[in-house]
């Protein structure tokens, strides 16, 4: 369920888009998304939109479906941003392999209903 903090983030997903706040004080990105900076612990940010690509960081296996009807197991990787190497975004796996550390992905959105989007990723490349 989105929050103070995350509604903006689902909504620009729900559009197709990928953005991570950036600070309004000292323009520092970061993700998740929270109302005040990490850095100068000020309130206010806007959204910058940046390219959904990075680098599988680890995953796991879930054994519980997510979404109703979801099929078990499934993998979750954790991916670090290109754009923004000390932020880290969630999601499930495209692949058609297991994901390996180091691994070149990019997002791609998936529609699971009721206007929800989520950001899966998927190997980088043809």
């Amino acid at each position: 369920m989105p929050d103070r903090d995350s509604a903006g983030w689902w909504e620009l997903l729900a559009r197709g888009e990928f953005a991570v706040q950036r600070c309004a004080s000292c323009d520092t990105l970061r993700f998740p998304p929270r109302a005040f900076c990490p850095a100068c612990h000020r309130e206010g940010a806007h959204w910058a939109a940046i390219e959904p690509e990075g680098t599988v960081e680890s995953w796991i296996v879930n054994h519980q479906a997510f979404t109703p009807g979801g099929a078990e197991p499934y993998l979750v990787v954790m991916v670090r941003l290109a754009a923004v190497p000390s932020c880290f975004v969630y999601g499930n796996w495209r692949g058609a392999h297991e994901p390996r550390g180091g691994q070149a992905v990019r997002g791609v959105h998936t529609r699971v209903g009721d206007g929800v989007v989520l950001l899966d990723w998927r190997p980088a490349g043809p």
